[in-house]
């Protein structure tokens, strides 16, 4: 009997507790999202299903919890929390990224730029709602619509709200096709979403090669502390335009980008413990440090705020340098919107309102060039706000 009452008090039902159902359910609900909507799946599916796992209910001592020391969760999950897995991420979106677009029309990437203003704005906001200068700096990046960029910089600034952060990320670049279109209607005149921009010229080979190495080196040496991510992203892109490492791309964007997603997603989730019993190092007392806090609905809403005035602000600015274009040269203000760098959904986004506006306008070509400009505007705001708060 004595044993059985042992085996009882590990199981999940004698650890059970009612927020960690909660979060089982949202992970559920990931999952439904990823399959039934389809909205980005291969970033749903990993996450809502670690989410499930990581709140099983367990008794601590086990080595099974992504938090406990020497388990197979918490190694995997090292990734996250020393910030590797970013730069691996962008290693496969450079060997997938076609920079064409932006090099044939260099002024779209003012539009990537201006979208990163969210990131700022939120960081100030955090910072008066009482959060500390590295977590404002950290939560602020949740505009730029980009989770590996998210986790690299919440790793370094404030590692404990890594999880909240992931998830936040993540969740708005899963729910862009729902978010930005209301902003965009909104901000837009209906004549001025029937611009039809000319078609981007052809791009050389040799710009196409030339394009991350310059870019690499006028990034980094605005911004070194963002080289981890911008070294990847432009050391892929060449490993793809060059012709003669055609294999090591491939690997890049296909076998190393998919296993990577998979172990990122997967320990995002996972790190979603909702009760996680700590003692306090003042008062001795145990307590929760779990995911389900006030300052994860804070983050949360935080994030919302970020994208869209990331979101608006792409919109606005575009309408800005129409007031300066001429002619074919004017810009539709729909492609603004894809200045956060949720590749490619953000793109799709504008070509689908394009299309609703005007069944023969196609502004997908022209949507990537402010969507590739979000991806470095992004690695760049996190580089600023790392040398600026560390």
């Amino acid at each position: 009997m004595g044993s059985l009452g042992k085996f009882w008090a590990t199981t999940g039902f004698a650890n059970f507790h009612y927020k960690s159902l909660i979060m089982i359910i949202i992970g559920v609900v990931f999952i439904v999202l990823g399959i039934v909507k389809k909205w980005e799946p291969l970033l749903l599916v990993p996450i809502g299903f670690g989410m499930i796992v990581g709140n099983i209910p367990f008794t601590e001592g086990y080595e099974v919890g992504i938090y406990e020391e020497g388990s197979v969760f918490n190694i995997l999950y090292g990734g996250v929390r020393m910030g590797w897995y970013p730069p691996l991420i962008f290693l496969g979106i450079g060997a997938m990224t076609d920079f064409s677009s932006l090099i044939s029309n260099p002024k779209l990437m003012l539009l990537g730029a201006s979208a990163q203003v969210g990131i700022f704005i939120t960081f100030i906001g955090a910072y008066a709602l009482g959060f500390t200068p590295e977590e404002s700096g950290a939560i602020g990046i949740i505009g730029g619509a980009d989770g590996p960029t998210a986790i690299f910089l919440t790793s370094k600034l404030a590692p404990h709200l890594i999880g909240a952060i992931a998830i936040t990320a993540y969740s708005y670049m899963a729910l862009v096709p729902l978010i930005q279109p209301p902003i965009m209607r909104l901000l837009i005149p209906k004549k001025e979403r029937l611009i039809r921009m000319k078609a981007p010229r052809q791009v050389s080979k040799a710009e196409k090669i030339i394009f991350p190495i310059v870019g690499l080196i006028l990034t980094t040496f605005i911004v070194p502390s963002a080289l981890p991510l911008l070294g990847m992203l432009f050391f892929g892109n060449l490993l793809k335009e060059s012709g003669v490492t055609e294999r090591l791309a491939d690997t890049a964007r296909n076998a190393l980008m998919n296993v990577v997603t998979i172990l990122l997603g997967f320990t995002v989730g996972a790190s979603t413990q909702a009760v996680r019993m700590i003692e306090d190092p003042i008062t001795g007392e145990l307590v929760n440090k779990g995911f389900l806090t006030d300052y994860s609905l804070k983050i949360f809403i935080l994030g919302a705020v970020s994208f869209a005035i990331a979101t608006a602000s792409g919109v606005l600015f575009a309408r800005l340098m129409n007031l300066f274009l001429k002619g074919d040269n004017k810009i539709n203000p729909l492609i603004g919107s894809a200045g956060v760098s949720a590749v490619p959904a953000a793109a799709r986004v504008s070509q689908e309102q394009g299309l609703k506006a005007d069944k023969g306008n196609h502004l997908l070509m022209h949507a990537m060039a402010p969507n590739v400009s979000g991806v470095i505007g992004s690695a760049v705001a996190a580089g600023i706000l790392l040398s600026m708060l560390t």
